[in-house]
C-alpha cells in the first residue's frame, strides 16, 4: 500500500493559534485507482454512507467492516474518541466520509483524521489494514506561535511528559492527560491508535510521531502528527472535551534557572562588569548543579537494582506538603487501615480527586524494595481491573505511594464477614471472578512484560463503587522478559495458603503460581470461607483445597456453596467455577490452565473442562504437616528465607541448615 508521496515529506500547516480546525487532513493514495461506477466504487459509497451510524452506536466508538469480493472488496474503519457523544461522533464520521468521497474521487486507499469539534478517523482500502502498522505518510501540523516563557523548562517538561505518555498508551490505544504546570501553562496531550494494531505497534507509531516533531518543531505552543494508524496532538489548552476527568499530579517544586540578569550599564571600568557577570554566572551554575544533584540522588534512591525500569519516576512525584494537606496531616479520622508495610489514609487533592495514601513505616526495612518495585512496575500498567498508581513521594525520610481511591474497601471485608457477605450475591461474585481473571490475563499476557503478582488473595482485591474488582498491592510482583517463563528465588514471599507447592518448597515461580493463588481465591468466593479458617479443623485436612477436593470427589459440589448466596446462585455457573478453581490448584504447574484458557472457560459454557488431578497441599491424614517441608526428601535440609503472611500479619521464617 502506497499513499500520496507528497506527504512522505513532512507537511506543515500553520493553523490559527487557538486550534487546527482549518487544517486539511485528508490523505489520498496515488498508486492504485478504481473505475467510476465499478463494484469497488459502489461498495465504497455504501460503506461510507453507513459508517457514521455503525461507529456512533457502539459503546467503544469503533467499527470496522469488509464488503464485497475480488477486485470490488473494500475494507473500512471508523473510530471516535472513547466516550464521545453519539451525535458528535456520527457528525464527525459523516464529515470525514463525505470529505474523502469528495477529495479522493477514485483512489483505492485513503484516510482522514478529522479535526472538528471532536476527533474521529475514517480509512478505507482495497487490502486489509486492520492489524498492520503503517508509519507513512506522516503529516505534521503545528501552531503558528512559539511558546513564550522559559523555553528550556518547557522543552524539558514536554520531553519527559511525552515519555511518560508513551509508557501508558499501548494497552488501551488511547490516552489523554495533562502535564505538570510550566509557568502558568500546562501541556494537554492526546494519543490514539486504531484498536486493531498491537500495543507494541501503537507505541512504535507514537514514538515515531514524537520523534518527528522533536526534530522539526520543538518549542511551539501546539502541534499534531498523524499517520495511517496513530494520532498525536498537544496544546496549551484543553480540546475535544478529552481532559474533563484528567488527574493532574502535583510535582515536586524544583528551582529553575534564573533568567538572565538585566543589562548593566558600565559604571567606571570593564573590570566591574566582568566581576558582576562572573558572579551571576557562578550562582546560576551552582543552582543548576544542585538541582541536577538532588534529582540524581532522588532517582538513585528510587531506582531498584535492575534494568527493568519502565517509567520516568520524576513524572509521578508528589511533594510531601501536598500529601499532608490531602490527608489533613495524616489524621486518624482519614485512616483506612494498616498493612504489613505501613498505614493507608484517605485523602483529597486540591482538584477534588480522592486518593488513597500508603505511608510506609519508617522501621519497615523490608518494605523499601517493595516500594521501589511498585513504583516502577505498577505505573506502567493500565487496566480497569488493576488499581491505578497515581504517584509517589520520597522526601525527608518518608516513602509514600498514592493510588486512586476505591470506595468499597477489599473483597475480604465483605466475603468473610457474616453480616456483610449477603451484600455479595452470586451475580456480584461471578462478576468479581471475571474481573480478577481479566486483570491477571492482562498482567500475564497483554502488558508489555509478563508480570507475576505473587500475592493474589482476597485482601488484595479492592472493590469500586459498583463492586467491580481491582487487583492491588504489587510490592511482591516480578516481571519477566518475553522469552522467560519461570524463575527461582531464595526469598519466598506471599501469603500462606495461597502459595503453590513448587514455590514454597523450591522457590520456583511463574504465571502458574498466580493461577494457583487465583484458584484458592475462586474457591473462597464460592464457599464464603477463608482458607485459614480450616487450619484447626481436622476433618477438613487443614486447608480449603483439601476440603473442596474431598467434597468434589463425593459428587456433592453444591454442599460447598456459601449459604448467603443460596437464593441467588446459578447452579451451572457455581459448579463450573468450583471446577475451574480445582483445575487451578493442581499440584503440577503444567496441569494448571493459563489465564487465557480460564477466561475462555468462564465466558464460553460450551467448552468441556478437563478432569482435574489431585491438588497441591492435599493432606490426607496429615493435618499437622508443615507445608514448608512438603516435597523434601527424608533427611534433606535446606535454607530459605520465607516472609509470608497469615491474616495479613507479616512473618519471616528461616528453616535450619
Amino acid at each position: 500500500m502506497r499513499l500520496n508521496n507528497l506527504f512522505l515529506i513532512l507537511c506543515f500547516v500553520h493553523a490559527v493559534s487557538f486550534g487546527f480546525v482549518s487544517a486539511q487532513t485528508q490523505i489520498c493514495g496515488d498508486s492504485m485507482f478504481f473505475t467510476p461506477n465499478s463494484s469497488y466504487d459502489t461498495n465504497r459509497r455504501l460503506v461510507l454512507s453507513t459508517l457514521a451510524s455503525n461507529v456512533s452506536t457502539r459503546n467503544n466508538r469503533f467499527y470496522n467492516v469488509s464488503v464485497g469480493e475480488g477486485a470490488g472488496r473494500i475494507y473500512a474503519l471508523g473510530l471516535c474518541i472513547p466516550g464521545t457523544d453519539p451525535k458528535e461522533c456520527s457528525k464527525c464520521i459523516q464529515l470525514a466520509s463525505d470529505g474523502l468521497l469528495k477529495k479522493c474521487p477514485n483512489q483505492t486507499d485513503s484516510f482522514d483524521w478529522l479535526i472538528d469539534e471532536t476527533l474521529c478517523f475514517v480509512r478505507y482500502s482495497n487490502s486489509s489494514f486492520f492489524n498492520k502498522i503503517d508509519l507513512e505518510p506522516t503529516q505534521t501540523i503545528r501552531d503558528a506561535q512559539m511558546f513564550q516563557g522559559n523555553v528550556t523548562a518547557y522543552t524539558r517538561t514536554w520531553g519527559k511528559f511525552m515519555e511518560f505518555m508513551l509508557t501508558r498508551v499501548g494497552p488501551t490505544r488511547y490516552l489523554a492527560d495533562t502535564s505538570p504546570p510550566i509557568d502558568s501553562h500546562r501541556i494537554y496531550v492526546l494519543m490514539q491508535c486504531i484498536p486493531g494494531i498491537s500495543s507494541d505497534d501503537c507505541e512504535t507509531c507514537l514514538e515515531a510521531n514524537v520523534r518527528v516533531y522533536k526534530t522539526c518543531c520543538s518549542g511551539y505552543k501546539g502541534g499534531i502528527v498523524l499517520t495511517p494508524v496513530c494520532y498525536f496532538r498537544w496544546h496549551y489548552y484543553p480540546y475535544f472535551n478529552a481532559f474533563t476527568d484528567t488527574f493532574l499530579p502535583p510535582q515536586v517544586s524544583q528551582p529553575t534557572p534564573r533568567p538572565p540578569p538585566p543589562d548593566v550599564k558600565k559604571i567606571s571600568t570593564g573590570a566591574i562588569v566582568g566581576i558582576f557577570v562572573s558572579a551571576v554566572t557562578l550562582v546560576v551554575l551552582l543552582t543548576l548543579g544542585l538541582v541536577i544533584w538532588k534529582r540524581r540522588q532522588s532517582y538513585r534512591t528510587l531506582k531498584p537494582q535492575t534494568d527493568d525500569d519502565m517509567i520516568s519516576p520524576q513524572s509521578l512525584q508528589f511533594d510531601f506538603a501536598t500529601i499532608e494537606g490531602a490527608t489533613d496531616t495524616f489524621s486518624s479520622n482519614n485512616k483506612l487501615g494498616q498493612g504489613g508495610f505501613g498505614e493507608v489514609y484517605k485523602g483529597m487533592l486540591p482538584n477534588e480527586t480522592e486518593i488513597a495514601v500508603k505511608r510506609l513505616s519508617r522501621n519497615s526495612g523490608q518494605g523499601t524494595q517493595e516500594f521501589k518495585n511498585e513504583v516502577v512496575i505498577v505505573a506502567k500498567l493500565q487496566h480497569k481491573n488493576l488499581v491505578r498508581l497515581l504517584g509517589f513521594c520520597i522526601e525527608r525520610d518518608e516513602m509514600i505511594l498514592v493510588y486512586e481511591f476505591v470506595p468499597n474497601k477489599s473483597l475480604d471485608y465483605f466475603l468473610f464477614d457474616p453480616a456483610k457477605k449477603s451484600q455479595l450475591d452470586w451475580k456480584k461474585r461471578y462478576n468479581i471472578i471475571g474481573g480478577i481473571t481479566r486483570g491477571l490475563l492482562y498482567l500475564h499476557q497483554d502488558s508489555r512484560l509478563t508480570i507475576i503478582h505473587r500475592d493474589i488473595k482476597a485482601s488484595n482485591i479492592l472493590l469500586d463503587a459498583d463492586m467491580n474488582p481491582k487487583i492491588a498491592d504489587f510490592g511482591m510482583a516480578r516481571n519477566f522478559r518475553v522469552d522467560q517463563t519461570e524463575d527461582n528465588t531464595g526469598r519466598v514471599v506471599g501469603t500462606f495458603g495461597y502459595m503453590p507447592p513448587e514455590y514454597v518448597t523450591h522457590g520456583q515461580f511463574s504465571t502458574k503460581s498466580d493461577v494457583y493463588s487465583f484458584g484458592v481465591l475462586v474457591l473462597e468466593i464460592v464457599c464464603g470461607k477463608k482458607n485459614s479458617s480450616f487450619y484447626q479443623m481436622e476433618d477438613s485436612g487443614g486447608n480449603l483445597v483439601t476440603h473442596v477436593w474431598r467434597i468434589w470427589n463425593n459428587k456433592s459440589p453444591l454442599d460447598l456453596i456459601d449459604p448467603a448466596i443460596k437464593e441467588s446462585y446459578d447452579q451451572d455457573e457455581v459448579i463450573r467455577c468450583i471446577h475451574i478453581g480445582i483445575l487451578c490448584v493442581q499440584e503440577t504447574p503444567a496441569d494448571r490452565p493459563a489465564m487465557s484458557a480460564i477466561f475462555q472457560m468462564l465466558t464460553n459454557s460450551s467448552i468441556t473442562l478437563p478432569v482435574p488431578r489431585p491438588p497441591g497441599f492435599f493432606f490426607r491424614n496429615r493435618p499437622n504437616l508443615d507445608p514448608l517441608t512438603y516435597g523434601s526428601e527424608p533427611g534433606q535440609t535446606r535454607s530459605m528465607s520465607v516472609p509470608y503472611s497469615i491474616d495479613s500479619e507479616s512473618i519471616t521464617r528461616v528453616t535450619p541448615r
